[in-house]
């Protein structure tokens, strides 16, 4: 009997372009592959649970008898953000992409948001999040203006040197700009970028927060709340569900934090799910096309995984899974439209290939159905397939 599940998402990690992909501008992305090009990237116990076996993954060594089920997950979403992509996860299929703004936000969205804060806006288009505070961080701290930028995903992020905005200060703009922001121009997220030291070395904090839309519907973290199981959110799931379903945050500052977090929540009694993003890999490596960084990375979770996987105990599940893609070699510094690998390991699951699955969806549903929820999410259940006969 599983009595607890540690669902982990590898933030950004696709393995291979999805058919729709070309009309996302991400044809041919492969984030694993990517990785797996770079020199010293060693993933032996994702191998091991049948990384390389998953359908449509032509390189790397398969295993003859995999630990446990793998597969591979298409977004049914339309999008390839994080809120889409966890929102899917846990069973909430968008039937519409968030808006996006590749030509900066519109004078009325700026003009109310300079009026309610009293700051007036830098900067205010697509941006690297590394380069924009190097082009107008001196600028910021000179005249107390805040730098809001986007990117190709539907983010509505504020910039601010911890010394010119309190962290505090800041949270509170992004809740303003949480407000504004809704009806057509409900974007995914608002997103605190707050930094610190001297011109021209500036760097960003650990003190990010995500302000999310509230899922509109129901989803896995809610009917688990519902029906009186634990949900530990590590990472930025609370943030990602605003709250929704959830009791109490747990935020990390890097991967090493979460997986510490995560390990450490092995040694908890409850009955439930334990939630896990690690973000490091798009936010520190995806989107600065920095593939050694990335599959460094990657090398260092699995050294990890391995010591996890033997201290799981009897009536423990993993699953491994991913979000959306970031390929770090291509010209994009965006998110790739990709499928997303499916990893499972732990107490009466069997070796099996699932296969191609419809929708991100299913393993919300299937975590739903191992316990024993009448569940109303969206996705097909896998239970009677991975479990041993």
């Amino acid at each position: 009997m599983i009595n607890r599940i540690f669902l982990i998402v590898l933030d950004s990690f696709g393995i291979g372009a999805m058919p729709d992909s070309a009309v996302y501008g991400d044809e041919g992305s492969n984030t694993l592959h990517s990785c797996f090009l770079q020199a010293g990237f060693a993933v032996p116990n994702m191998a091991k649970l049948g990384l390389y076996n998953i359908d449509g993954v032509s390189f790397g060594k398969k295993e003859n008898a995999p630990l446990g089920a793998y597969g591979r997950m298409a977004e049914k979403s339309k999008g390839k953000d994080t809120t889409t992509g966890h929102w899917e996860i846990a069973g909430l299929v968008s039937e519409s992409a968030f808006p996006t703004y590749p030509e900066g936000f519109p004078d009325e969205i700026i003009k109310e948001f300079e009026n309610r804060t009293g700051r007036k806006v830098l900067c205010n288009k697509p941006y690297s999040g590394t380069r924009v505070i190097a082009d107008y961080g001196k600028e910021h701290i000179e005249t107390g203006n805040l730098i809001v930028y986007t990117s190709a995903d539907s983010v509505f992020q504020i910039a601010a040197h911890e010394d010119i905005v309190p962290t505090e200060k800041l949270y509170e703009y992004c809740r303003i700009a949480r407000e504004i922001l809704c009806g057509k121009h409900a974007v995914g997220r608002v997103i605190a970028r707050p930094f610190e030291g001297k011109y021209p070395d500036f760097k960003r904090t650990a003190r990010r927060h995500d302000f999310s839309l509230v899922p509109p519907k129901a989803t896995l973290l809610d009917e688990l709340n519902e029906n009186g199981l634990d949900v530990i959110p590590i990472g930025k799931i609370y943030d990602i569900f605003a709250g929704k379903g959830l009791i109490k945050a747990i935020p990390t500052e890097s991967n090493k934090h979460g997986m510490e977090l995560t390990r450490k929540a092995l040694g908890k009694d409850f009955k439930g799910l334990c939630f896990t993003n690690l973000v490091d890999f798009d936010m520190l490596y995806g989107h600065r096309n920095d593939a050694a960084g990335y599959a460094k990375a990657l090398t260092d979770f699995d050294l990890w995984l391995g010591s996890f996987m033997k201290e799981m105990k009897e009536g423990d599940l993993l699953m491994i899974t991913a979000d959306h893609g970031c390929d770090p070699l291509t010209n994009s510094t965006d998110h790739s439209r990709e499928y997303t690998p499916l990893l499972i390991y732990g107490s009466g699951v069997r070796s099996i290939n699932l296969g191609t699955r419809k929708s991100f969806a299913d393993i919300g549903k299937t975590i739903a159905h191992i316990f024993g929820i009448e569940s109303h999410i969206s996705g097909e259940s896998f239970k009677n397939e991975i479990k041993e006969k």
